[in-house]
């Protein structure tokens, strides 16, 4: 009998988890773990890999037992995994030889404005479409490398690996007999020309990062390796990977140029397929792979939003407006309107496309007649605005106008947000019947490789939506409110007062 399950390994950045699918996209089993996040100094963020690995082990083990299937069912393993989370491990032994930089970790932001000011940023750019920042992992391995005892001159003789996440749980998983990564991961370390499609030598000779610590660059659905027999069983095919927010656009079924998926978590990140060619941005968004399947690369720009359900969580935690999230949206419903009421919710300062760290985020536009009403509802409102101001960014950049935007994560459950997004970028807004899409993304990668699925066609006729949100607001009072909006930031971005 054809094996007709997968199992999605979904590495965030603070939980593991196992997800078993069908070959109709159902999931069968689930388990998850959450790990411990280590803050050793200021704007410093580790995590012990060891952590990482025990639960991987934990998590898989759990899922398929939930779905009440052994290892011998299970066709293969897809990755999806926290990108730009930088490991550095021994080749011989495999132990990592320190805790890994998480991608939120600051410690190498001095380094990158260092090489900015040297004119490194045009370089980079082109190479790789990625803006010089300690968010990406070129700079954490120069860190460690420098910092660690000994770790330079063993990893220029060949002694030490690099990998994201995903290439050192394929180690471990694999015995340490494969060490690879996929294209979309490559391509987020500030080393890879997503071009030539190839770690590039002038880069590694810029970060100061020998070309033999780096992995073998593989597409995303392929062989990768297979997992050591004890661990479930029966020896499991690992043929699918991909970086969390690619993976969640594959699992959006986002295979056309024009086709977007924004995922709205703590914050939220939008992805638009631009096709075959790469598309540097003017506006300050990133260009990045999508997928690479078959040796061809299909391209996106990337934009990210720092604050949406932090926002909500604020509300709840700090003002006590509401008691659960889920009050947001009959409390945005409860008032005919927003009464001229803006948040700007720049407590970490503000992503794309303005890039302000030191922006600060302010409530303004309040009379005698705001209530707590409004605020919830400015909140809310504020992840739409700033999804417009992505989407007009990206046009800005030549990418299609959506047809519609494919939503998902945890704030999309509110209905009301969903049509006030629809509402402020004119396009249609779907939700779709698994909202699990990280997770279905690697799952797909994986079963593509291994006759699950037949292919990409298949893969979108599998994609279902459960609600359809179409925009109902006249185009002036949109952009009444949009202007509204746009004045409420420039109030907030540092030096405009």
């Amino acid at each position: 009998m054809n094996k007709q399950h997968v199992i999605a390994l979904d590495q965030g950045t603070t939980s593991t988890r196992a997800i078993v699918f069908d070959a109709a996209g159902n999931v069968c089993g689930v388990a998850q773990r959450e790990f411990p996040q280590h803050y050793p100094a200021d704007g410093w963020v580790e995590h012990d890999v060891e952590d990482i690995w025990r639960d991987t082990q934990a998590v898989l083990r759990e899922a398929v037992a939930r779905a009440g299937l052994r290892g011998q069912d299970i066709a293969a393993i897809g990755i999806t995994n926290q990108r730009e989370t930088t490991v550095v491990w021994e080749r011989a032994s495999g132990q990592p030889i320190h805790r890994a930089i998480v991608w939120q970790d600051r410690r190498t932001a001095d380094l990158c404005k260092s090489l900015r000011d040297a004119g490194a940023t045009d370089l980079v750019q082109r190479k790789t479409g990625l803006l010089i920042d300690s968010y990406f992992s070129a700079t954490k391995i120069a860190w460690l490398l420098d910092h660690v005892p000994g770790a330079r001159a063993r990893a220029e003789r060949g002694e030490l690996c690099f990998g994201t996440i995903d290439c050192f749980l394929l180690w471990r998983l694999s015995g340490g007999t494969a060490f690879a990564t996929d294209a979309t991961n490559a391509s987020r370390s500030m080393l890879f020309d997503i071009t030539r499609q190839d770690w590039d030598d002038e880069l590694c000779a810029l970060f100061r990062v020998p070309r033999a610590m780096l992995p073998a660059v593989r597409d995303c659905s392929g062989e990768f390796g297979a997992t050591q027999p004890d661990l479930l069983g029966a020896a499991i095919p690992i043929t699918g990977i991909a970086g969390d927010q690619q993976a969640a656009a594959f699992g959006q079924a986002c295979f056309a140029p024009g086709m977007m998926k924004s995922t709205y978590g703590t914050g939220c990140f939008a992805l638009v397929n631009i096709g075959d060619k790469p598309v540097l941005s003017q506006h300050r968004l990133l260009t990045t792979m999508a997928y690479r399947l078959n040796g061809k690369p299909t391209y996106a720009l990337e934009g990210s939003i720092f604050v949406a359900g932090a926002g909500v969580k604020w509300l709840r935690d700090k003002l006590g407006i509401v008691k659960d999230a889920a009050e947001t949206a009959a409390l945005a419903a409860s008032v005919p309107d927003g009464h001229g009421v803006y948040v700007v919710p720049a407590f970490v300062g503000l992503g794309a496309p303005y890039w302000d760290a030191n922006a600060r985020g302010a409530i303004l536009g309040l009379t005698l007649d705001s209530s707590a009403a409004h605020i919830a509802r400015a909140m809310l409102e504020a992840v739409a605005y700033q999804t417009r101001d992505l989407v007009s960014a990206m046009a800005a950049d030549g990418a299609a106008t959506p047809t519609a935007l494919r939503v998902d994560g945890g704030m999309v459950a509110n209905d009301w947000l969903c049509q006030f997004l629809a509402d402020m970028l004119g396009v249609a807004v779907e939700r779709p019947r698994v909202i699990e899409t990280t997770a279905l993304g690697a799952a797909y990668l994986a079963g593509l490789a291994t006759g699950v699925y037949a292919g990409l066609d298949a893969v979108a006729y599998a994609w279902q939506c459960e609600r359809r949100f179409e925009p109902r607001m006249g185009a002036e009072q949109r952009q009444q409110l949009y202007g509204g909006w746009q004045a409420a930031v420039k109030r907030v971005l540092s030096g405009q007062g």
